[in-house]
């Protein structure tokens, strides 16, 4: 029986990868695919793979141990910057480990080990359609952002919290649990901020409870 691992990633706190990870591994109990570790984060697919958790804990585990593949929803999972997401699959072919993206059937190697050229391209097409859906939503949302401020200056609505709106240290500490843990483990502000997508502003003020 291949071992495989699983990678599932969503962008959003709003979002739950809980959902890829059933999908998966329902998938690789039908493939005859025993899955061994799952590698599961909530960050922003624009994040550098260096501060990403699960690809980081992924380059390490096949380091390792014995693996056959890599199991993914969708090739954006590995992240929307084609260059990295690159370097992650060849380094997974150089170590006789395929990535198989579940939504194309595809497999970056074949199954006598050698490199699937087929894939590559496909793969390689894939991320580069990630990247432009990546900017083209990044310009719709600031191209709406500027429209609405335009029309609140045109129109005289103040912006923003009020003056005296002032969050309570309580309600920092519920809203932030997970930051304050990570931060109490001596995790370094811009890793809190790859993990969670907090702002680095946010994390200095959450110094203060630990």
């Amino acid at each position: 029986m291949e071992q495989v691992a699983i990678l599932a990633r969503v962008s959003t706190r709003g979002q739950d990868y809980e959902r890829q990870v059933v999908e998966l591994t329902d998938y690789c109990q039908r493939m005859n695919w025993e899955v061994v570790k799952v590698f599961a984060n909530k960050v922003s697919g624009a994040t550098r793979n260096t501060d990403r958790e699960e690809i980081s804990g992924l380059v390490e585990y096949v380091k390792e141990h014995r693996l056959n593949r890599v199991v993914c929803l969708e090739i954006s999972r590995l992240g929307r910057n084609t260059l990295e997401a690159l370097k992650v699959i060849n380094y997974l072919n150089e170590n006789g480990v395929s990535l198989h993206i579940k939504n194309y059937n595809l497999n970056t190697l074949n199954p006598d080990g050698k490199v699937n050229p087929v894939a590559s391209l496909i793969c390689t097409i894939l991320l580069e359609i990630a990247s432009m859906e990546r900017l083209t939503i990044k310009e719709r949302m600031e191209s709406g952002r500027n429209q609405y401020i335009a029309k609140c200056r045109e129109q005289g609505i103040k912006m923003g919290r009020p003056s005296t709106y002032r969050k309570s240290d309580e309600s920092y500490k519920d809203q932030y649990q997970k930051e304050i843990g990570l931060l109490r483990k001596g995790i370094s502000l811009r890793n809190v901020k790859a993990i969670t997508g907090t702002s680095l502003g946010t994390l200095q003020r959450l110094k203060r409870f630990l």
